[in-house]
């Protein structure tokens, strides 16, 4: 197949503790976080993100969590979106089901990394990737792992298994 243009590719940051997470965890964990980060690609005029229903769609902030709180331009893409949308249903029916998702191990953020190196060869940045490492290698991230391991985000959108 011809390719017929290049697309931009951004990546949408959420803090979803709403800035908790920075007045807190040096209480909590006894170190700074500056955030909880649920993170989505958008690409193609709409946002892609995963978890616990799968990979779901909408229109750009247009999940429960609004608009972004910062936004990196990844780049672009020459990937057209036919292509991407079939790329997005095979992981949909394979890595990245909703019975996959674990919020430390394997969640938005993984998601958001894997179709970002897919869409333009570069992963997101290492500071969101790497917090669940740094929450759990703290005495309260262990004493919460049994817990928060069984804890689902879902921010609302249009299931990508669904979609044909």
């Amino acid at each position: 197949m011809e390719q017929t243009g290049s697309y931009p590719v951004m990546l949408y940051i959420y803090d979803i503790s709403k800035g908790m997470a920075r007045q807190l965890s040096p209480l909590m964990l006894g170190k700074q976080l500056d955030g909880v980060w649920h993170t989505a690609i958008v690409v193609h005029g709409k946002e892609y993100f995963f978890g616990a229903a799968g990979i779901d769609s909408c229109s750009p902030s247009g999940t429960v969590l609004g608009d972004p709180d910062s936004v990196v331009d990844l780049g672009s893409t020459e990937v057209p979106e036919e292509i991407f949308k079939h790329y997005l249903t095979s992981l949909a029916e394979s890595t990245y089901r909703g019975d996959k998702y674990n919020l430390f191990e394997h969640n938005c953020n993984t998601f958001s990394s894997d179709v970002a190196q897919f869409l333009t060869g570069k992963k997101i940045p290492s500071y969101i990737t790497d917090l669940p490492a740094e929450i759990l290698s703290t005495p309260f991230g262990e004493a919460l792992r049994p817990l928060l391991d069984s804890v689902a985000i879902h921010p609302g959108g249009n299931n990508i298994s669904g979609q044909q």
